[in-house]
């Protein structure tokens, strides 16, 4: 029987190696496809909608602090010790899905709302539960209704943010 010493971790066996490395390589792979997608949103688009997007990407960052503070959740993986561990769904699929919704969805509020709200039910209840069993995050003394209001008043705060300090007509 072979001993493995990673990450701090006495491990058995190769397989185990790739259990631990799994969770990071998901993180990794996140970040990677999402911006994949940015050529295709179109260059006029991704001026427009940037600054919104910077916007709510610092406001998720706060209600990251608050979450770490009040330990809403717990992430066991992190890309870096030097970032917080958030920074991989931060960085990349919500701020470049928040560019894709708006290009998508602004001007049409109704589907707006609508589209991020079944978005923000997918990401707080399955999505959630599917990064628990991979070892990713878990929410502890937050309800998965409260996980998703978190996200839905970005919603208002996004299409807000763009309408009056962006596009003010």
């Amino acid at each position: 029987m072979e001993y493995i010493l990673y990450e701090e971790k006495i491990i058995l066996n190769k397989e185990e190696v790739m259990i631990v490395k799994l969770p990071k390589l998901i993180l990794l792979f996140m970040i990677i496809l999402s911006w994949a997608t940015t050529p295709f949103i179109g260059w006029r688009n991704f001026k427009r909608y940037l600054p919104s997007t910077f916007f709510i990407s610092f406001i998720l960052m706060n209600f990251s602090y608050i979450g770490k503070k009040y330990k809403w959740w717990k992430f066991h993986n992190n890309l870096s010790e030097k970032f917080t561990p958030e920074l991989p769904f931060i960085l990349g699929p919500f701020t470049v899905g928040t560019l894709w919704v708006m290009k998508w969805f602004y001007g049409k509020p109704g589907k707006f709302i609508a589209f991020n709200t079944i978005v923000d039910l997918l990401f707080a209840y399955p999505m959630t539960k599917a990064f628990a069993k991979l070892k990713i995050y878990e929410l502890k003394r937050i309800k998965h209704f409260q996980f998703f209001l978190i996200f839905y008043v970005n919603v208002f705060l996004l299409y807000g943010f763009q309408k009056v300090f962006i596009e003010r007509d």
